[in-house]
């Protein structure tokens, strides 16, 4: 066994851990267990491959995803705590978060060409979809309070290098979302592929009102926090 996958799991004879192999097997089960259940992001992703097909799904969790790399980064510069503790920051975040996605649904709602003929799903320009994947979860504060209560239960400072932890962890729950992620978009973007036709008069209007409901959501959300 190498010396770096020793450290790395925390068995090394002569090298702190970064992480134990226990902890890392609780996490990677409690990881499995809370992303399996439907959050906002597998609820957008949905909503998208059911509209828009398969691709767009895809690209769309992707963006998501990538937003989650985004967020592991900012975790592990400890921004995530400010961001959660500033009553200030904390609502920029929500209220831009929330916005963004009730913009998305209005603008669902309002486009008088998403419809075509046939059941084929309208094609997006990918990119846009991608883009617009990552800002959602960028502005989820779910996300962000997710990695504030989430993941310091499996940090242990006594071992150091706590910020290394946090990205090791991050990477694991990545990798998690991303399997998860890709079986939404694949499976709801095939199963729209029949449905889509008989959908396909409320369509937009189901879209738009799963988009605007997450923006709502959102707006709720509270970092749990008093603040004077």
């Amino acid at each position: 066994m190498s010396s770096w996958h020793s450290a790395v799991i925390g068995i090394g004879p002569s090298m702190p851990g970064v992480v134990s192999l226990q902890t890392l097997m609780v996490f990677v089960a409690a990881s499995v267990v809370l992303v399996a259940v439907p959050g906002p992001n597998h609820i957008y992703i949905t909503a998208r491959s059911l509209a828009e097909g398969r691709r767009a799904g895809i690209a769309s969790a992707l963006g998501v995803e990538t937003g989650t790399l985004v967020h592991i980064a900012v975790a592990a510069a400890g921004l995530s705590y400010l961001i959660a503790t500033s009553a200030v920051a904390f609502r920029v975040v929500k209220y831009v978060g929330a916005a963004y996605l009730i913009y998305l649904g209005i603008r669902t709602l309002l486009d008088r060409g998403h419809r075509q003929t046939g059941g084929a799903p309208r094609r997006r320009n990918l990119r846009r979809v991608y883009i617009e994947g990552v800002v959602v979860n960028l502005f989820n504060p779910k996300v962000i309070l997710f990695f504030l209560a989430f993941l310091p239960q499996f940090v242990d400072p006594g071992t150091g290098n706590v910020p290394v932890q946090i990205v090791l962890l991050g990477l694991v729950l990545l990798v998690i979302g991303v399997a998860s992620d890709l079986l939404y978009a694949v499976g709801v973007g095939s199963a729209g592929d029949w449905m889509r036709p008989q959908l396909q008069r409320y369509q937009r209007y189901l879209s738009g009102a799963v988009y605007v409901g997450l923006g709502v959501m959102t707006a709720l959300v509270d970092s749990g926090h008093r603040r004077s």
